[in-house]
């Protein structure tokens, strides 16, 4: 169904406002350098705004947000229903608190336009703050699925009001084992609303979705942005697990930002902290940190104060930094689609970048398959501290610069003419060159 749509054409170049968006919103629009619909907003739009169901195939970076979002707001402001405590009109469910935030960003400047307010609950936030908003009244609820079941418990959110429900990324929820609580969730939605489901395949589950909630959906797809896989060199370093550790060090030691994926919690800490102890300014993000550690970990990356990384899959998906020129896979991924989900970190915005996938001895012949599957093709070499391609790499990418109001300044009094110069305070210093070998 989704690869079908893949093979219809690409319909006549349309503006916004042409497609039916309300003139405030489309002025909203160009004062954010957004004037021409993307790809899979110019399929989708027509048949969203006509009040149709939809069910898409769009990568987050497509402009999807807008696909679902615009006909959502446009709805939703020509209804006669007031805004009330706790009652949305409006639903989007994602999988992760870095999509909700994204998405409720997105939408929230387009929605003040039409008299609309869109807020956010997801978990690892204070409950208390968005039980505040919910009883200040809200037209749009971006949610993760747990943390409003939680809401709807506390009878402080219904959801018998819905209009619009939206399933923003379901292939990775039914990945995260969500697809319960979702269905619970759609389930207290009133039927013939208008539903939009977004996914890149319609498996595990997510066909059952689409056939239980979706009514005579028109369906769009345009090509992944993936496609930049192509734009990445995509290596192996076989490695010794003794010298695996310090041969991440020494690749992550680049003047570039360095992003590298494990498999546990515990183990994105534990990489972080080995990295930090190796001379390499290194931040984790993981499911055990709260939001406001998450985006700490991130602002620290995307501002080039910590240019490493160290992240697990579940975090995949909520990194959205430009300018990522490597991506390691410190320890393997589950499947080509993952290896996909986290190389798809760099060559963002048509740059290039590299990819090293950490293989010991015994991983290499699963690695080989794996990569087989992604369609990708990939150079091997066996490595070991300080050899040639792993210098090579570690003395490659494009340097963070940052601007003189993020510069890290010297603190501690003036020195006078004449003194000897002080050391700058304040946070582990880069150690220049190779990293010292970590036992």
């Amino acid at each position: 169904m989704l690869e079908a749509a893949l093979a219809v054409p690409e319909p006549a170049a349309r503006t916004f406002a042409e497609l039916g968006v309300p003139a405030a919103t489309v002025k909203e629009l160009a004062t954010r350098g957004v004037v021409t619909p993307f790809a899979i907003q110019a399929r989708a739009l027509p048949d969203a705004l006509a009040g149709r169901d939809v069910l898409g195939r769009a990568q987050t970076g497509s402009g999807k947000t807008l696909a679902f979002g615009l006909p959502m707001l446009s709805r939703l402001a020509a209804g006669v229903g007031g805004r009330r405590a706790g009652t949305p009109r409006g639903l989007v469910l994602v999988p992760t608190r870095e999509l909700a935030k994204q998405v409720t960003d997105v939408l929230t400047p387009l929605a003040r336009t039409l008299g609309l307010r869109v807020t956010s609950v997801y978990g690892g936030a204070p409950m208390g703050r968005q039980i505040d908003l919910l009883g200040r009244g809200v037209d749009i609820v971006v949610a993760t699925p747990g943390r409003l079941i939680d809401l709807i418990e506390r009878r402080v959110c219904s959801l018998g009001s819905v209009e619009v429900a939206v399933l923003d990324e379901a292939d990775y929820m039914a990945d995260l084992g969500f697809l319960p609580a979702v269905t619970q969730l759609l389930d207290m939605t009133p039927p013939g609303g208008q539903r939009m489901l977004f996914s890149a395949t319609l498996d595990r589950g997510v066909a059952r979705l689409v056939d239980t909630y979706l009514s005579d959906p028109t369906v769009h797809a345009v090509a992944p942005v993936l496609a930049s896989i192509q734009d990445m060199d995509h290596q192996v370093f076989k490695v010794r697990a003794e010298d695996k550790l310090t041969v991440a060090a020494e690749v992550s030691g680049g003047p570039g930002r360095t992003l590298l994926f494990v498999r546990t919690k515990h183990g994105a800490d534990r990489l972080a902290k080995q990295l930090q102890r190796a001379g390499v300014q290194a931040g984790a993000i993981h499911g055990n940190l709260n939001q406001n550690q998450r985006q700490r970990a991130l602002d620290a990356f995307a501002s080039g104060h910590a240019r490493v990384l160290v992240a697990t899959d579940v975090a995949a998906r909520g990194i959205h930094v430009d300018g990522i020129d490597l991506v390691v896979h410190f320890d393997p991924p589950n499947d080509h689609k993952d290896y996909l989900h986290r190389s798809g970190r760099t060559a963002r915005a048509g740059n290039t970048g590299t990819v090293v996938s950490l293989a010991q001895p015994e991983q290499v012949r699963a690695m080989a398959r794996l990569h087989e599957e992604a369609r990708v093709t990939v150079t091997t070499v066996a490595v070991h501290p300080g050899h040639e391609a792993v210098l090579s790499l570690a003395g490659s990418g494009t340097p963070v610069v940052l601007s003189p109001r993020e510069a890290p300044r010297e603190r501690g009094p003036r020195r006078q003419s004449g003194a000897p110069a002080r050391p700058v305070v304040g946070g582990p210093r880069r150690r220049q060159g190779r990293p010292r070998r970590v036992s």
